[in-house]
């Protein structure tokens, strides 16, 4: 499956995903996933004759779900690309966890490969995730709330749930995430430029028809149009590692897109700095690390993304104790 290295915060999956991930268990036959406290894995009916994949490990409420970023398909969270722990399987340990295929995501396997959900028409928008998510919730009887765990443009589909369904989030870790802010800070010329940057190409279309795609504008707005998330546990991880300096690599290797300056990381660097210092001022008393990593931290530096989403869960539970009190 062709893929190129896209150059900032759209898409986990950019990186050449060349290994396997240790989960591989779907089901034989494509059903219903089971309620209870056992690892299950495989299709679930979503209506209107659609099914996506799920798999869900461990006990223990709240119920974590893992949102990846653009075409980058659920396993991303336990893959060996990285050194150990492992995103999803820690998690386990400590409560519940399920991670899930978007349509036209691709997987972290040897090869690549398509997603185990059902293709649907591309491009598609952050609000189709959202309802998307929200039907395989129920389908899959997913207890909620959740805690949503949003990397790059997970994250937007992450905000957007918690603001169109605030009942069902607990809480929120926001993992180098897209966001409306990061398009505040560019001018309207630098927008169109990162744009045209993350771009899939022809290429990949021709090669995977059913590819994952969005217009960044129109997800984008669709979060500024929602209400405001409400008060709840938030961590934002941003990475420290810079675009600037392997953009220009890339360049002097002839690997930038047509348009694309030199130096244009440098600009998005610095937008990025901005626009992730504001998106952690969305909720008083959020906390914002900054990770020792590149875009994907949850194999870049995992043990990071695991003690953020612990702190997130053993916030809501010391808030249920005290409601409970």
């Amino acid at each position: 499956m062709a893929r190129r290295f896209i150059i900032v915060l759209l898409c986990a999956a950019g990186l050449t995903l060349t290994a396997c991930t240790a989960a591989e268990t779907e089901t034989e036959e494509p059903g219903r996933a089971e309620t209870s406290s056992e690892d299950v894995a495989g299709l679930v009916d979503i209506g209107d004759g659609r099914r996506m994949y799920i798999e869900c490990a461990g006990e223990g409420a709240p119920t974590v779900v893992l949102v990846s970023g653009l075409d980058a398909a659920g396993d991303l969270w336990n893959s060996p690309l990285g050194p150990e722990p492992r995103v999803f399987p820690e998690v386990a340990r400590t409560t519940r966890v399920c991670a899930y295929d978007r349509p036209g995501t691709t997987r972290a396997i040897e090869g690549g490969g398509e997603s185990r959900s059902d293709p649907v028409t591309q491009p598609t928008t952050t609000a189709e995730a959202v309802a998307d998510l929200r039907a395989l919730l129920d389908a899959a009887d997913v207890a909620v709330p959740v805690v949503l765990i949003g990397h790059s443009y997970g994250g937007i589909v992450s905000r957007l749930f918690a603001s169109t369904h605030p009942g069902d989030v607990a809480g929120l870790v926001l993992v180098d995430s897209l966001s409306s802010e990061l398009r505040d800070h560019l001018s309207a010329e630098e927008w169109e430029i990162w744009k045209q940057a993350n771009a899939r190409t022809a290429e990949q279309i021709e090669d995977y028809p059913d590819l994952e795609r969005m217009d960044p504008d129109v997800a984008l707005d669709q979060v500024t149009a929602a209400d405001a998330i409400r008060q709840l546990p938030l961590v934002v991880i941003t990475a420290d590692e810079k675009n600037g300096p392997k953009m220009r690599a890339q360049a002097d290797a002839g690997g930038l897109p047509p348009g694309v300056p030199a130096d244009f990381g440098f600009v998005i660097d610095a937008a990025h700095e901005r626009a992730q210092a504001e998106v952690a001022d969305l909720v008083d008393g959020a906390q914002h690390i900054i990770a020792e990593s590149g875009h994907n931290v949850m194999i870049d530096n995992a043990p990071v993304v695991i003690d953020a989403i612990r702190t997130v869960v053993d916030a809501v539970r010391d808030g249920r104790d005290a409601t409970a009190e």
